[in-house]
């Protein structure tokens, strides 16, 4: 548990629109972000999920049970060419940013493995110029399963930071008991949850999961409109979709459950707060999930 002489820090989460297949450009708006975070102390922020090269929300990639289309293979080969690798320029550029930014970074991506040419869905978490760890998400939730494949599960874990032990699970992976009971197993402080479900549901779901792990819970996600994506993108997507296609929803929850900061609907924007981790350990006194609410001799 983090000294609590030194327990009030900064932190934020980044409801932020990709620029989608457009890395550079998105590498831009990031870091102009950080630039502003840092005037304000800022010492941990939180960007949505798959916001490198984009969430592709709306898209089929052209495939329906034991069919594929060409013009579906076409666009998987961009977005495989777009997705970023753990040692490239890409995951550099955000290296360096934490360290610029005197940050502790963490940036939802989709991640391309060199090795067996799969996509994962993962979160990466960069500090003092390193990259510190990588979650991939374990489960691909519903047509997600023919973009990205599954995580092996040894990646959820907390780590261990001068801002406080930060652990984070992806979307619907957070709707895991198991998955979450993991994670609480390696100590927490700061919960993180980049999504990309913008329902109600949602933020029910976060301050039960503060409740439960009685620690600060993130969550962020991304505001995308079908204007957003390029013609020959909208081209490609199915029927019939709305035009504001993911609203938002991100926020900030105490360890009561309280929320804190947002949440924040269709619109671009950074909820920046101080917390104070004096409150994890005040929260703990009548409950504590991996202590002594345990009742391991039952489970």
């Amino acid at each position: 548990m983090t000294d609590l002489k030194l327990s009030k820090v900064n932190v934020a989460v980044v409801q932020m629109t990709p620029v989608f297949f457009d890395n550079r450009a998105t590498l831009s708006k990031i870091e102009s972000t950080l630039s502003t975070l840092k005037k304000q102390n800022c010492k941990l922020v939180l960007f949505p999920e798959s916001l490198l090269p984009g969430y592709p929300r709306g898209f089929t990639f052209g495939t329906s049970v034991g069919r594929r289309t060409e013009a579906g293979r076409n666009l998987w080969l961009k977005y495989y060419q777009n997705s970023i690798c753990l040692d490239g320029e890409i995951s550099k550029k955000l290296a360096a940013m934490s360290k610029d930014y005197h940050v502790h970074l963490v940036v939802g991506v989709t991640e391309r493995d060199k090795l067996n040419s799969s996509l994962y869905c993962s979160v990466l978490h960069y500090a003092e110029g390193n990259l510190l760890h990588v979650h991939r998400k374990i489960k691909p939730t519903g047509t997600e399963r023919v973009i990205w494949a599954e995580g092996d599960g040894t990646c959820i874990r907390s780590v261990d930071t001068e801002v406080g032990r930060i652990g984070s699970l992806i979307c619907w992976e957070n709707y895991m008991p198991e998955a979450r009971m993991k994670l609480y197993k390696s100590g927490l402080e700061f919960y993180l949850a980049p999504t990309a479900d913008a329902r109600d549901t949602w933020i029910a779901s976060m301050r039960h999961i503060a409740c439960e792990s009685r620690s600060f819970v993130l969550s962020s996600n991304q505001y995308f409109r079908k204007e957003d994506y390029e013609v020959e993108q909208l081209n490609l997507l199915e029927d019939d979709q709305p035009e504001i296609l993911c609203r938002g929803g991100s926020c900030i929850v105490s360890p009561y459950g309280e929320i804190l900061a947002g949440p924040i609907y269709d619109e671009e924007a950074t909820l920046l707060i101080q917390v104070d981790l004096a409150e994890i350990i005040k929260s703990r006194l009548d409950f504590d999930v991996i202590g002594h609410y345990r009742s391991s001799n039952l489970f």
